[in-house]
């Protein structure tokens, strides 16, 4: 089964001495994984970093056995922000969340559109609250709605207000209720927006599924301590 796609790289992990097994997620498959050979050379592996955008061509014989993947670099994202740890840090987190939730070779168009609308958004100043929004509607995309326009809130946009929702207690930051965008927001509320979708996506896909959260989505959280 041959193909080829345009994808994202969400992780990669060495395999034997000159090859790495990828997980990627492409525009009309969905997630894969797969092999690369001559992933450690050093032309490979200078594109072959977390977040990049990818051209892959597959190449397998059996669909029940990991494919084999020839890659291209068609758009760096990881080396723009290499020297900013916060932006570094949403990319490998959005990443591995893409990794744990995706089911495999299953396209998901409305999740890969908001993959690339985020990512073509991380340099505004408001990035981390585009992020946070990429979460929530993450979480909608994978069949969750948590139904904050059923609420109603009169505070103003560095407020929060408790709100059950399917019989779980939250604390929601009211421009999520209002779905309102803000060019900024107090580092308390960012924290607690970035709690309230944590706890969203623990109650109702990691938990239950024995899913291991990812670290570098609690590191992204510290940073707004």
């Amino acid at each position: 089964m041959n193909w080829e796609d345009e994808c994202y790289l969400l992780s990669k992990k060495k395999f034997r001495e000159n090859a790495n097994i990828i997980d990627i997620f492409t525009k009309k498959k969905g997630k894969i994984v797969g092999i690369v050979y001559g992933g450690n050379s050093r032309k490979i592996r200078n594109y072959l970093q977390i977040s990049n955008k990818l051209f892959v061509v597959n190449n397998t014989k059996n669909e029940n056995k990991i494919g084999y993947l020839k890659t291209e670099l068609i758009k760096p994202i990881s080396p723009i922000y290499f020297d900013d740890k916060q932006r570094t840090c949403a990319l490998v987190s959005l990443s591995s969340l893409l990794n744990s939730l995706m089911p495999e070779s299953q396209p998901h168009k409305g999740v890969y559109e908001l993959l690339e609308k985020f990512i073509e958004n991380l340099e505004h100043d408001n990035w981390i609250i585009l992020y946070i929004y990429f979460e929530l509607n993450l979480i909608k995309q994978l069949g969750y709605d948590t139904n904050l326009n059923e609420f109603s809130s009169s505070k103003n946009l560095n407020d929060l207000e408790k709100v059950t929702i399917d019989g779980v207690k939250y604390e929601v930051p009211t421009f999520l209720i209002k779905e309102i965008v803000p060019k900024n927001l107090d580092k308390y509320i960012i924290k607690k927006s970035l709690m309230f979708t944590r706890n969203i996506m623990l109650n109702n896909f990691f938990l239950p599924n024995n899913i291991q959260f990812p670290r570098s989505r609690v590191i992204l959280e510290n940073y707004f301590n």
